[in-house]
């Protein structure tokens, strides 16, 4: 069982939370239709731009974090400036250092979101928009199921498929990844897992 997941159930026992957030892991139980509901597509684009906002901004702080890195290691000659008279010059020339850059942004934003799946069930867009991930199975929320629901997500593309499925509201992601993205109530999304 997720720690989220835990949580839930947890608290659901002992306040009004709705009985399908404890036996929440069969995907067409009556519990879980009647009382919470998988989120459309709007709800979940709306929390995407959010999310994106908050991703850029991560993106950015961990690109500033390596140039600095890397500026005063050039500077002080623990890197080689290799024939530049400035590192900037150097970093925008090197397709190297500008792979490193790259690499190291990618692994926050990565970071960023599967941190916060794996706390809390939602990131801080999906906070916002009252939504969280859930299992559709008994098993644990690992942490290569949420790689591969952030991979399956095509940067937001395979949500196009909740568009298309009308029944279900299941995106591509949450099909492969055997996962749920569920509309919360005010009090069930007042937690404070992170």
């Amino acid at each position: 069982m997720a720690r989220h997941d835990k949580k839930a159930k947890h608290k659901s026992s002992s306040s009004n939370h709705p009985k399908c957030i404890s036996d929440k892991y069969t995907a067409n139980s009556e519990s879980e239709s009647a009382s919470l509901q998988r989120a459309g597509f709007l709800r979940r684009l709306l929390a995407m731009v959010y999310d994106t906002l908050v991703a850029v901004a991560v993106g950015m702080c961990a690109a500033m974090v390596m140039i600095v890195t890397l500026v005063v290691m050039l500077k002080n000659g623990a890197l080689d400036l290799q024939g530049y008279a400035e590192p900037a010059d150097l970093i925008q020339a090197s397709t190297g250092y500008k792979l490193l850059i790259q690499t190291w942004v990618v692994i926050w934003i990565v970071g960023f979101f599967l941190w916060f799946w794996k706390r809390g069930g939602q990131t801080l867009g999906m906070r916002a928009w009252r939504l969280r991930i859930y299992s559709t199975v008994e098993e644990p929320m690992t942490w290569p199921r949420l790689f591969i629901r952030l991979v399956a997500s095509l940067g937001g593309l395979g949500t196009l498929l909740v568009l298309f499925d009308f029944k279900n509201k299941q995106s591509l992601q949450d099909r492969l990844a055997k996962t749920e993205v569920l509309k919360l109530s005010k009090e069930a999304n007042d937690h404070k897992s992170w």
